[in-house]
């Protein structure tokens, strides 16, 4: 992937490590102050693989978390 890639990647891993329940894609993008109104399907299918994205639809909406490591 891109090195912009790397950058979103670093950002939203770390986000979501600080809360432990998920964030919305929109708490992402307000706390992260990204420009993208919707994620890039290829990034988030990354992100899955790169670092154990989970999305789990809840009263919120669509929820990403990270898998937890064992």
């Amino acid at each position: 992937m891109t090195t912009e890639y790397d950058v979103f990647k670093k950002k939203v891993e770390a986000k979501l490590a600080q809360h432990e329940l998920g964030l919305t894609w929109t708490e992402i993008k307000q706390k992260l102050k990204l420009k993208q109104k919707v994620p890039y399907n290829r990034w988030v299918k990354a992100l899955e693989k790169d670092i154990g994205l989970r999305r789990i639809k809840d009263s919120r909406g669509m929820v990403w978390t990270l898998r937890r490591r064992k």
